[in-house]
């Protein structure tokens, strides 16, 4: 932390700034280099548009429970002119004698379209957007205007686009499979479920650069440190394929390598083979359906409410909310997956049992699964 602290931010190269931001909270990061961050954007702010589509603004709920910063912190620290975000700004949407009040700075509808009109701002979305029932997009209505018409607006005036949270950035629980899936057609911003070509932004022909930040909901660090990355220059919208996946997800948060299994606070049980039947134990719940070795998320180790806790650590299993094909391709959520193959290529039925021999045995699972590796391999 000390080293971290005597660092400056600004000289840092790309791979300092994520290694820093990778280790560190977004309390921790804003606090430590408010100084230099206002000094370094005291000339500018930096504008950002948040629309709200098909959702339940827990993403946005997520953000608001930031306790240090929380999202007023954030935003100064960060030199943020928030134009819009509907759940959190002033009270808008007068209407006198019937019609809205024809200024933006009574109605939020005029605010909007005034903005985008502006231009060079970031647009973060929040929810999938509807384009059923037949290209319409009326399955999701803003009083008289759909909301794949405001965000055809936003989107061809926005410098890039963030999409926050599972509907925006795949579709998430919008386009679950059900019978009225193909009706409605919810989209996300520039995927469907692992498709690149049914996002939203191909259907309207648009091209922008996209981060997308996975979770259900995403993590308040995720979002402002992402943010930062971006206002800093330190994401380079020229050159984001190099810190992102193929998911467009920040690599640094969802690492290609390691999953959510692997700083798991229960996976010292798994080592020693101690695997829980049902959600009472203190083992490893990857009987009871646990998804995090199929997660590419750092929960394990940056943890949630402020850092005190996660799934996991309060019982439940990991449901693999951030990964793209969410919620289809990790239900049932409470039931193992005995034919999908962990990292190593071990499924957990072979896990499971082997991890019975192995605690009797006093050897832990990872030594076989080494073994399995090395005799693949050999």
């Amino acid at each position: 932390m000390e080293k971290t602290e005597k660092q400056d931010f600004l000289s840092m190269d790309r791979r300092t700034f994520l290694k820093v931001v990778g280790a560190i909270g977004a309390s921790t990061f804003l606090g430590l280099h408010r100084t230099q961050i206002t000094k370094a954007l005291e000339l500018s702010k930096t504008k950002v548009i948040w629309l709200h589509g098909a959702e339940c603004t827990g993403c946005s709920a997520s953000l608001l429970d930031a306790g240090n910063p929380d999202i007023m912190q954030a935003i100064n620290k960060l030199s943020v002119d928030l134009v819009f975000h509907e759940t959190i700004m002033a009270h808008q949407g007068i209407f006198v004698d019937g019609a809205p009040a024809g200024t933006s700075e009574l109605n939020s509808e005029i605010l909007l379209d005034e903005a985008i009109e502006e231009g060079d701002y970031i647009l973060v979305v929040e929810g999938a957007i509807a384009n059923g029932p037949d290209g319409s997009g009326k399955y999701c209505m803003y009083g008289e205007r759909t909301f794949k018409d405001m965000f055809e607006k936003a989107a061809s005036n926005a410098s890039m686009i963030m999409a926050v949270g599972m509907c925006a950035a795949f579709g998430g629980i919008n386009s679950a499979d059900s019978d009225i899936a193909d009706l409605t057609d919810f989209r996300g911003v520039d995927f469907v479920k692992e498709s690149h070509s049914k996002g939203m932004l191909t259907e309207l022909g648009i091209d922008k650069p996209v981060i997308n930040i996975a979770g259900c909901p995403s993590h308040p660090d995720w979002v402002l440190l992402t943010l930062a990355a971006v206002i800093l220059g330190k994401f380079s919208l020229n050159d984001l394929d190099s810190v992102l996946d193929k998911y467009k997800r920040p690599t640094v948060f969802f690492p290609e390598t390691n999953t959510m299994h692997d700083n798991c606070p229960r996976r010292g049980y798994y080592d020693r083979g101690i695997l829980d039947d049902d959600f009472s134990g203190e083992g490893c719940l990857l009987k009871v359906g646990c998804k995090g070795p199929y997660t590419r998320s750092d929960c394990g180790l940056r943890k949630w409410n402020n850092g005190v806790s996660m799934c996991t650590q309060a019982g439940s299993s990991c449901i693999g909310c951030a990964e793209p094909g969410f919620p289809d391709s990790t239900s049932p959520f409470y039931e193992m997956g005995e034919d999908k193959p962990l990292m190593g290529g071990v499924t957990i039925d072979t896990a499971a049992k082997v991890g019975t021999a192995a605690a009797v045995a006093g050897v832990g699972v990872h030594a076989l699964r080494r073994f399995v590796f090395k005799d693949k391999e050999e």
